[in-house]
């Protein structure tokens, strides 16, 4: 009996020549400028060869990179703006909340409506050059306010703490120790508008963060093969992740600088009332995001290897134009449906918002948190929070994307993965309760409201911490009764007669004994270092272990929708990230840090800044609850795995492969058996 296979062979030529005849005369039908690079007088050959998937990952994760870069940087200044504005946390978590409320809508209309018949690349640039003008408009405050009043007292040409015991008339001096009448407050200029204005920064930068989500993804998932999907979105993720690290290694940089680099500060980094050149970076960001955004704008609307490739399958049947049509509200609803009764995909979304709600505390406040809790600096803060710990984000979704790349595990193990991540994640938040530092939790035990301290009216003072000679810290010397300042010999400025000092039995702020208490001024010194290092090598270990989980997170909402809903699924994510995780976490955190406030920097119009905490209480209530909403996240993973047997993340692929490759061995064998004239038997053995 005749082989069939041999007819097949000898027609597969002739229909592969058809379908590249067909697919060339398909191609030329086509409008060329849909995989043209450039615009305008921006076009060319030259451009042309950069239209390829390797270039779209790079540019596409270098403005990755600078998206998340420019919120480690806000995140890195935070205290800084806090200082010089006088921000309450809680505001601070309300200006961050206009990024989410802008990139929630926008994630939605453009997930939808932003399909393929639209220019995404163009979209695209859009988000960036609205990333352009957040950084410009940042920036803008220093330009209108100038780095403030009492960061220029501070500055060896204002000459504050030279004339501090010497040129100061009497007025002046007492305004810092103790007197018997009320002090005036404090007048601070255009206090909602710095605050106005950096909500609408952050409003703009939502708007490039929802382009970047709803639209980046999908237009490389559609013109990449599902095949190479795992390492692209590793590569696009590892460029992300280095966004942070040199985030907040900028803002570090900044922040050893002083507030106006020009003029001589007389305090240094380490002293709380410090403030650093948090405005530099962002014109740094400005400049270099508008060049993404430029190059961006050159991408075709389909790369030349993607259309080929739709093209092929549009032939064989496999794919067709259905995504192509108009789409109207009616659609919109009934593909929300569709999502909204896909198990895996609803439980993977709120399992990734409760794990965000809990972990987004640490990604906004640490800096702070290392602040407070382990005493270091504004810059060493940020440069421990974003080069050292974020580094190890960066190596855990490179080695994640390898291993799913080549292993290519089943979307179940990925979801037990991404639940084991999220019990992980709470074990190391536990471990943060531990990791306490005496000296800074002692700070917070002095006295703030005593009878003594009542008498000499300091609810206005500035915060100026002395230290007595048991190693007591003070907010002010008026907080420690002191009647009077002199200078030693080594030039340190001492405060006397200080009756409120701990350890005295004083009723009042009169009396010998006040005369004989003196206090240095500035903080007590504390060391909490070895602390800050056993934090730190706990959080590379959290960040590490949490990174891993990126790609497999991705992958599970990716392949678990229908393909024509992936724009409006990424949408819906992001929306439902907003409302549950990224608009009320921020917010509630920064209650959270404002409840276990101890001193503020009160004004005329509001209670102004933070300066000191409740370490203590502060460090218990703030893990704890950050830990309970990782651990209901874990739960909701562990509903992802227990849908996901029936899940295909690789097999499409695979079985294609295999496909492939049986008929290449089959065209082998028979050729063979052509040309040697074997008998059937021996060819099958």
């Amino acid at each position: 009996m005749e082989n069939p296979e041999k007819h097949q062979i000898e027609i597969t030529p002739f229909l592969h020549d058809a379908n590249n005849d067909q697919i060339e005369k398909l191609d030329s039908e086509k409008p060329h400028k849909d995989v043209s690079c450039g615009f305008w007088i921006f076009k060319g050959p030259f451009l042309q060869r950069f239209a390829t998937e390797k270039m779209y990952v790079v540019i596409y994760g270098i403005g990755g990179c600078l998206l998340s870069l420019s919120m480690a940087y806000f995140s890195g200044t935070i205290t800084t703006l806090e200082k010089r504005y006088k921000i309450p946390t809680k505001m601070s978590g309300v200006i961050l909340v206009g990024n989410d409320i802008s990139m929630m809508i926008t994630s939605v209309l453009a997930g939808y409506y932003i399909h393929n018949k639209a220019h995404r690349p163009r979209w695209l640039a859009s988000g960036f050059f609205s990333m352009f003008l957040f950084c410009v408009l940042t920036s803008s405050l220093h330009l209108m306010y100038g780095p403030g009043e009492e960061a220029l007292k501070l500055t060896r040409e204002y000459g504050e703490m030279q004339n501090v015991s010497t040129h100061l008339t009497s007025s002046q001096t007492d305004q810092k120790l103790c007197r018997k009448e009320e002090a005036a407050c404090i007048m601070e200029e255009g206090t909602w508008i710095p605050q106005v204005v950096l909500f609408a920064g952050e409003f703009l930068a939502g708007i490039g963060f929802g382009l970047f989500w709803s639209i980046g993804i999908a237009y490389m998932d559609d013109n990449t093969s599902k095949a190479k999907s795992p390492a692209l979105l590793s590569a696009t993720a590892f460029l992300r992740m280095l966004g942070p690290a040199l985030g907040y290694s900028l803002a570090s940089m900044c922040l050893r600088l002083y507030i106006e680099p020009s003029l001589e500060p007389l305090i240094k980094p380490g002293d709380p009332r410090w403030l650093g050149a948090w405005w530099l970076g962002w014109l740094v960001l400005a400049v270099v995001t508008f060049i993404i955004a430029f190059l961006m704008l050159l991408f075709p609307k389909e790369l030349p290897s993607s259309k080929a490739r739709r093209l092929k399958l549009e032939l064989s049947g496999q794919q067709d134009h259905s995504d192509q049509k108009d789409l109207s509200a009616s659609d919109m609803w009934k593909c929300v449906k569709r999502l909204a009764t896909n198990k895996i995909y609803m439980y993977n979304t709120f399992a990734s918002s409760f794990y965000l709600f809990g972990y987004l505390a640490y990604w906004i406040f640490t800096p702070k948190y290392i602040e407070t809790q382990y005493r270091q600096s504004a810059s060493t803060a940020t440069l421990a929070t974003g080069s050292v710990a974020l580094t190890f984000s960066a190596i855990g979704v490179l080695l994640s994307g390898y291993v799913v790349s080549k292993y290519k595990p089943s979307g179940r193990t990925m979801a037990a993965w991404n639940a084991f991540v999220d019990f992980i994640t709470v074990a190391a938040v536990f471990f943060y309760v531990i990791i306490g530092c005496d000296g800074s939790d002692n700070l917070g035990s002095m006295a703030t409201t005593t009878d003594c301290t009542a008498a000499c009216h300091c609810e206005y003072v500035h915060y100026a911490p002395i230290c007595s000679p048991n190693n007591v810290t003070y907010i002010s010397a008026c907080h420690a009764g002191c009647t009077g300042k002199s200078k030693d010999l080594q030039g340190h400025t001492m405060y006397t007669g200080c009756g409120c000092l701990t350890g005295l039995n004083s009723t009042g702020i009169s009396g010998d004994i006040s005369h004989m208490q003196t206090a240095v001024d500035g903080a007590c010194p504390v060391d909490c270092t070895k602390q800050f290092y056993i934090f730190l090598a706990v959080m590379c270990f959290t960040k590490f272990i949490g990174a891993c989980s990126k790609s497999t997170n991705v992958l599970i909402s990716l392949r678990c929708i229908l393909p024509e809903d992936k724009s409006l699924a990424l949408g819906v994510s992001g929306m439902v990230a907003c409302l549950t995780a990224l608009i009320p976490s921020p917010i509630f955190f920064g209650w959270l840090l404002d409840k276990y406030c101890l001193v503020w920097g009160k004004t005329c119009s509001n209670k102004g800044n933070c300066w000191l905490y409740d370490t203590y209480s502060l460090r218990y209530t703030f893990n704890f609850v950050a830990a309970f909403f990782i651990f209901f996240g874990g739960i909701l993973n562990i509903g992802v795995w227990l849908n996901a047997k029936n899940l295909k993340v690789f097999d499409d692929d695979t079985i294609e492969k295999k496909k492939l490759d049986s008929n290449f061995d089959n065209f082998n064998k028979i050729t063979i058996s052509q040309v040697n004239k074997v008998p059937k038997e021996q060819q099958e053995t």
